[in-house]
């Protein structure tokens, strides 16, 4: 039996076969969205929830005070909870309705990219409001770990297969 032709290997190994590490990509996508959020989350902190609440306020968002707060723990805690893949499903949840506010209150308007260069001066780039582009690759991000799992080097993972030991 003879091998098949370089051209047909490469588009098995392109098109039809899963890569033998695949079962890592949600690895790598909780790395990136919950490391993510947890900036975003630890930066509102940092500069103070009362800031962002003021920002709420103007935006015409509901009792901002207590929103600040709850944004700023929905980004910490469910970006650590992607982070270490614990309960990936349940964080999701908050974590996609912080998205949406802020892609229909704050992002929407300003178009889909998220890098606008306006303007270079002295050497300096300086960028104009970023559109909703970054907040649909969080939720894409978010959803694809809500159908695939928290895969390798996980909570959720090790909770499954302790319950799958004792059953």
């Amino acid at each position: 039996m003879t091998a098949p032709p370089a051209g047909r290997r490469l588009a098995s190994l392109l098109f039809e076969r899963p890569s033998r590490f695949s079962h890592w990509a949600p690895l790598a996508i909780r790395l990136v969205v919950g490391g993510g959020f947890m900036q975003h989350g630890f930066a509102k902190l940092l500069r103070g929830p009362d800031m962002f609440a003021g920002i709420l306020a103007a935006i015409g968002v509901p009792a901002p005070e207590l929103m600040s707060w709850l944004t700023v723990a929905i980004e910490i805690l469910g970006g650590l909870a992607l982070v270490i893949g614990a309960f990936v499903t349940l964080a999701a949840i908050p974590m996609i309705v912080v998205l949406l506010v802020a892609t229909f209150t704050v992002h929407l308007p300003y178009g889909f990219s998220s890098i606008k260069l306006m303007s270079v001066q002295n050497g300096v780039a300086h960028f104009g409001q970023p559109g909703y582009e970054c907040d649909l690759l969080y939720l894409a991000g978010i959803v694809a770990l809500m159908l695939s799992g928290a895969g390798p080097w996980s909570v959720d993972t090790l909770i499954a297969r302790r319950m799958h030991r004792a059953t």
